[in-house]
């Protein structure tokens, strides 16, 4: 199920952010999406903050002192994802 949901929001992060010439197989689960690692910055936040809003029906506080943390990784991510669909 994780690894599927991890699937998913790779998916969700290239087609949603555009990346040309970014293979799902390129961006490592644990791996940052900021900086350092994927390289996204606060407008793709934004734009993957959304789509998980929509895809997922999700809840996102942007004033929320965990959102960071969620947004660390693909892995990260996806336990968030399934923390709130579970809950």
């Amino acid at each position: 199920m994780m690894m599927q949901l991890e699937e998913e929001i790779t998916d969700l992060i290239i087609t949603t952010l555009d990346l040309e010439g970014v293979d799902p197989a390129d961006i490592d689960p644990a791996a940052p999406l900021f900086g350092d690692g994927l390289g996204l910055d606060s407008i793709d936040a934004l734009e993957l903050g959304v789509a998980l809003q929509k895809k997922y029906g999700l809840k996102i506080d942007g004033r929320s002192e965990d959102l960071r943390q969620h947004f660390h990784s693909v892995r990260s991510l996806a336990a968030f994802v399934a923390s709130f669909t579970a809950a």
